[in-house]
């Protein structure tokens, strides 16, 4: 399939950082031609007059399995809503509701231009997940949330290390790699509270033999901190480096509460760091410190979270916020608009793990291309010389026109082709109540 994308504003995210007027010529899964007047009898032909064309959006810390309780659990500190809310509605999921979830949250990701994510599922049905990440199209890297410790964690969502361990190879190697490469697997333990040391050691061993990236989280809470260091005798980060597990695989959500020693860790071991503004307000776990780890030459991208505790999944919501929250700490000139924009491209590039294939739009990489309309009234008066700051501070997500995934157009003028839209509302409608009727808060 071929696609020409003509007369468009084009932010490539290359490394001159090019903002063109130019068309954008898509063969296969690639980028095949950038430049003026492009010419193809046979491609679909996109025109993106005053219209913005940049890189497929990448989130790269979601939780799919929670979409469908959204608005469930508001007002509550992290552990508390993990203990009284999403743990046991996780717990209650069934095959059937964590597909919809899933596919819900594919949906909403798509039509605000979000094209890549990094996942964390639940315990159980695994498979609903990629099944539904492969219907909606988008690009995808997680797997199976792994727990197998903690007095807190309820009998539904319990696991035993060996058999957590199985099913996640299992999942390896049923979907990595699938769908031409657009989904592949991660191993997933929640975080150290609830993952036995045991379990932790035994994948950071497996990710060094499959070349598997791990994805967790950590410091999000100061609870947490405190229980970590109290039962395995040092601080989180401190203790996953102690383990191995710090280094360019580990996506680590989080890391507010770090001190200088983890920060130096963190910038050193190149571990991919993701901040996740929203869900740090509303969980009032506090705000990570971003400049300074970027400061530092940490790795770092952005990422909604879950749908409970944010409670949507905007990646334009997420970019105003990490442009705005800090400065009131580190100054205006902390976090422009341009270094935002990269997290979210180029910074999630490098956290899943395709730097080389997407993040930016050049010649050769993979075709993840999203189509911004900035004729809307808060996009006045619209200008190509500030690019960034619409994206960033301007931008909304129904401002999305168009999403294109691995050469295929997804989204255009607002219309999912790869949803049934009104049959996913229904289902999950349907789904909520079912999950509901199995549990009593």
């Amino acid at each position: 399939m071929s696609i020409l994308i003509k007369n468009g504003t084009l932010v490539t995210m290359n490394p001159q950082r090019d903002i063109l007027q130019a068309d954008l010529l898509i063969e296969g899964n690639r980028i095949q031609k950038i430049g003026k007047n492009i010419m193809s009898e046979s491609a679909t032909v996109i025109d993106a007059s005053g219209k913005l064309v940049i890189p497929g959006l990448i989130q790269s810390h979601i939780h799919l399995c929670q979409v469908l309780f959204r608005g469930l659990a508001d007002d509550l500190e992290l552990l508390d809503w993990l203990r009284l809310r999403i743990w046991p509605l996780e717990g209650a999921h069934d095959e059937e509701s964590l597909f919809y979830s899933s596919l819900l949250g594919c949906a909403e990701l798509l039509r605000g231009g979000t094209t890549s994510i990094i996942d964390m599922g639940t315990v159980h049905h695994t498979e609903s997940i990629f099944e539904a990440v492969k219907r909606a199209g988008i690009r995808y890297l997680g797997g199976k949330c792994m727990m197998d410790y903690g007095a807190e964690v309820p009998a539904s969502l319990m696991d035993n290390t060996d058999n957590a361990l199985s099913e996640s190879l299992d999942l390896l190697s049923r979907w990595d790699g699938k769908e031409d490469n657009r989904i592949h697997y991660a191993f997933c333990p929640r975080f150290a509270v609830s993952c036995s040391e045991e379990l932790l050691q035994e994948i950071q061993r497996l990710s060094c033999e499959y070349h598997i990236p791990v994805h967790t989280h950590a410091s999000e809470n100061l609870g947490e901190v405190a229980l970590i260091e109290k039962e395995r005798g040092m601080r989180n980060v401190l203790y996953l480096n102690e383990l191995g597990l710090c280094n360019e695989n580990l996506i680590l959500a989080h890391c507010i509460h770090i001190d200088d020693e983890e920060k130096k860790v963190l910038a050193e071991s190149r571990t991919n760091i993701v901040h996740c503004p929203s869900a740090n307000l509303k969980l009032a776990s506090g705000i990570a410190p971003i400049p300074q780890l970027l400061e530092q030459g940490a790795r770092v991208s952005l990422g909604a979270d879950g749908a409970p505790c944010n409670n949507n999944l905007n990646i334009f919501m997420e970019m105003r916020l990490a442009a705005l929250i800090h400065k009131p700490f580190n100054g205006p000139l902390s976090m422009p608009a341009e270094q935002v924009f990269e997290l979210a491209t180029l910074g999630g590039a490098r956290a899943i793990g395709l730097e080389n294939d997407i993040g930016s739009l050049e010649t050769g990489k993979k075709a993840d291309v999203v189509i911004v309309d900035i004729k809307n009234w808060h996009s006045q008066p619209s200008s190509a010389a500030n690019a960034y700051s619409h994206l960033v501070y301007q931008s909304q997500a129904s401002d999305v026109d168009a999403a294109i995934v691995d050469g295929k157009i997804l989204m255009m003028n607002r219309k999912i082709s790869s949803i049934n839209e009104a049959e996913l509302k229904s289902q999950a409608e349907k789904s909520l109540k079912r999950v509901l009727s199995r549990i009593a808060f």
